[in-house]
């Protein structure tokens, strides 16, 4: 189920100001005036004119393929949360069209079917967990659904073994007895339960401690691998390089990048003029690679950087034997030819 963005802007200013025009003419109609024609609004300046205009998304385009990672990244403010929410009608553009399975989401229905089969997980989604139970809490997505009470628990218990946690042992807990990133496992499993082909993640490790980030990350790794379509939102280079197809580099409400992460982190000055930067171990070969080592032009991280430094190493001291046996080589020759002349 691909979800296409055809040029979509979206101003928050324009749908306050168009909620204040209803109003005026709400007033204008109770009055009874005299000088407005069939309900028009009053003339109101072209999108963008006005100086206080704020553009959260402009003319933004690109397809979330079926069965991809797509990482998605920009700086605070860049517009990536506001893009999130247009991923199952949550939001409506401004201008523009977001198409999930062949139907534009500005349909009403269309976006309620969306819902189902995109799953979206706001940052710190622990804060929304709301049940007495665990259970009750995953469960309340299906319930929704209109399953049954036992498809709804075999849904959940379902979802939270998919989430790795003990099904059994944490069920009739509260899920404000568990640790955050616990926590954060069961709000995931909420979604899950829905048995969404598409999970859209904002920052989903955000705030967590290094082992539950970890695990978090690697969950979601998982997840994809098993077949599902994933859309992450991250500020970290490392966990998008490693774990994304391509990536989308938000500037400013506009598409900076698109790209492999090969080809979006080779361009690394770019990354920073616009507050941003390439995964650690590339910018080391980078680094590297200006000082006159001659690494491949590749993305690197931890591991394979010190795998080709390794080689380099190698190479260079196998260099270096060889050069010294031939050197010496050369010097016996010259005494064999000065005592043959003597």
């Amino acid at each position: 189920m691909p979800i296409v963005f055809d040029q979509v802007s979206y101003s928050y200013d324009e749908k306050a100001e168009a909620s204040r025009r209803r109003g005026i003419m709400a007033r204008i109609r109770k009055e009874n005036r005299a000088d407005v024609q069939d309900g028009a609004p009053p003339e109101k300046p072209a999108w963008g004119s006005t100086a206080h205009q704020a553009w959260a998304l402009r003319d933004v385009s690109f397809t979330l393929e079926d069965g991809e990672f797509l990482g998605l990244c920009g700086h605070t403010g860049s517009g990536k949360s506001t893009l999130i929410q247009h991923t199952n009608g949550l939001l409506h553009p401004t201008g523009g069209r977001v198409i999930s399975d062949g139907a534009d989401l500005s349909d009403r229905r269309a976006a309620q079917r969306c819902r189902f089969d995109t799953g979206i997980v706001f940052q710190y989604p622990e804060h929304q967990l709301f049940a007495e139970t665990v259970l009750a809490d995953v469960s309340f997505g299906p319930r929704n659904l209109g399953l049954s009470d036992e498809e709804a628990v075999e849904r959940s218990l379902e979802a939270l073994r998919a989430v790795e946690l003990d099904a059994n042992g944490i069920a009739d807990k509260s899920p404000f007895e568990l640790s955050g990133g616990q926590q954060r496992r069961v709000a995931l499993a909420g979604v899950i339960a829905m048995r969404p082909s598409v999970l859209v993640l904002d920052e989903p490790a955000a705030g967590l401690d290094p082992r539950a980030r970890a695990e978090m990350l690697r969950l979601v790794d998982r997840l994809h691998h098993e077949g599902m379509t994933v859309l992450m939102a991250s500020h970290n280079m490392d966990d998008l390089a490693r774990l994304s197809d391509r990536i989308l580099v938000l500037n400013r409400g506009s598409v900076f990048m698109l790209g492999t992460p090969e080809e979006v982190f080779s361009r690394g000055d770019e990354l920073r003029s616009i507050g941003l930067d390439a995964p650690f171990a590339q910018n080391i070969a980078d680094s590297l690679r200006a000082r006159g080592i001659p690494l491949d032009r590749k993305l690197y991280d931890i591991e394979s950087l010190a795998s080709a430094l390794s080689e380099q190493y190698r190479a260079r001291n196998c260099d270096g034997r060889a050069e010294g046996k031939d050197a010496e080589g050369a010097s016996g020759n010259n005494r064999s030819d000065g005592t043959h002349h003597a």
